[in-house]
């Protein structure tokens, strides 16, 4: 097994009738819809293990992690961990090579240059330049030898915005792909001043709730208070020609698009989603109130000042009234999860029955469209991190709770 399994919070799948797509190869021309074989084909998760780092009994003081909010590879193989947990985020970038020896450590708690305040996410461009984002301060820009470079920030009104859900670009250019509700923007952040257009704007499920252009707090409020459950999310992640690979719905249908964001080709799958029941919503429901239920603020410093506190009351309770009255999509999806190698093969997640521990199986589609095979239900978590000559990373835990990070290497018909 890759990864050790961790639950999943949505699924269901049911496979339709079969096509007569056994092979599944499909030559590609410019906007084909590619329909690929119905029936799975069974791969093996065994693979050639490189290093294992970390752990309650790690060997040496660099390797004594605390918690591993990100992670990723450039291009020669080096693996990046932002490591560290509580208010702060993250504290340290700790970067080892392709064997698993220590390189370098950079980044520290701070309020200086290149110093995190909430540090909660790591992004590593194939040249090994980085990207660290800080929730209290935007996003610091560190060079290949972990030299602090400059403070990109995006302007956000009244606070500093730092987004999550961030994809390197492997284009050579200092960008990125983010999802901002339907739609994936890409970044350019080059400079200290963040720039960002929409490269793909996803299929829109419902009518939405749109946000004022100007900010107003009880404008705000009606838009947090509107809840649906199993509605199918944008998931994405970059190619290596510049474009991205992205499904919007809850049919098995992952779009391709180019570097101009136009889509080329849809590779679908003849598996339907799962009806939703009055025993999922219940369930989706309550957990979702859980959820709500151990959900605060956090502030540096101290306590906020008493009106804002009482905003921050209210939008609390905004949210919990939307789980409380929340409506539901009549399908869960049939995706959990996309994602591209670094060579450029899809790793497509499909979503287990709600409430179901461990992950769902993981479809494999060659760079050129075409099905490779399946990894069963229960027995490969996605990596959290793919990289060059088939490395991929997962970040786990041990009996302890501390973290442990395995690297392992693909064999070449997954990479």
């Amino acid at each position: 097994m890759l990864c050790s399994p961790r639950i999943l919070a949505i699924g269901g799948i049911w496979i339709a009738g079969a096509l007569d797509t056994a092979s599944g190869a499909s030559v590609l021309q410019a906007q084909d819809i590619v329909d690929l074989p119905a029936e799975d084909s069974p791969l093996s998760p065994d693979f050639e293990p490189v290093y294992r780092i970390g752990s309650a009994q790690a060997a040496t003081e660099w390797e004594e992690f605390i918690a591993i909010q990100g992670i990723g590879f450039d291009s020669a193989g080096n693996l990046y961990l932002l490591d560290g947990a509580g208010t702060d985020g993250g504290r340290r970038v700790v970067v080892v090579d392709a064997t698993g020896r220590h390189v370098r450590d950079f980044g520290r708690v701070g309020e200086g240059p290149g110093e995190f305040q909430m540090a909660t996410q790591l992004m590593v461009w194939a040249d090994g330049r980085s990207l660290v984002s800080d929730r209290l301060r935007g996003y610091h820009v560190f060079s290949p030898d972990g030299q602090f470079e400059y403070t990109a920030q995006e302007s956000g009104g009244f606070m500093v915005m730092a987004r999550t859900g961030l994809r390197p670009e492997r284009t050579g250019s200092p960008t990125a792909l983010v999802r901002d509700e339907r739609s994936i923007l890409r970044m350019d952040l080059s400079s200290a001043e963040v720039g960002d257009g929409v490269l793909v704007q996803g299929w829109t499920p419902r009518q939405g709730t749109e946000l004022p252009p100007v900010f107003d707090f009880e404008e705000l409020l009606e838009t947090v208070g509107e809840e649906w459950g199993f509605e199918p999310e944008v998931l994405f992640d970059a190619t290596p020609v510049g474009g991205v690979a992205f499904s919007d719905s809850s049919a098995y249908a992952i779009k391709l698009t180019d570097a101009s964001g136009a889509i080329s080709h849809i590779l679908r799958r003849p598996i339907r989603p799962l009806p939703v029941t009055e025993r999922m919503e219940r369930a989706e429901r309550e957990r979702r109130l859980e959820q709500e239920g151990g959900r605060q603020f956090t502030q540096r410093g101290g306590d906020p000042p008493p009106q804002v506190r009482a905003m921050m009351d209210r939008y609390l309770e905004a949210q919990r009234a939307g789980v409380e009255n929340m409506q539901f999509h009549s399908e869960v999806p049939v995706i959990a999860a996309v994602r591209v190698t670094w060579e450029g093969s899809l790793w497509v997640e499909r979503s287990t029955e709600p409430g179901t521990s461990g992950p769902g199986a993981i479809d494999v589609l060659a760079p050129d469209g075409r099905y490779v095979g399946t990894f069963h239900e229960g027995r490969l978590e996605m990596p959290d991190a793919f990289g060059p000559d088939g490395l991929v990373a997962c970040a786990e835990a041990d009996e302890f709770d501390v973290p442990v990070i395995t690297v392992r290497r693909l064999s070449p018909e997954v990479r």
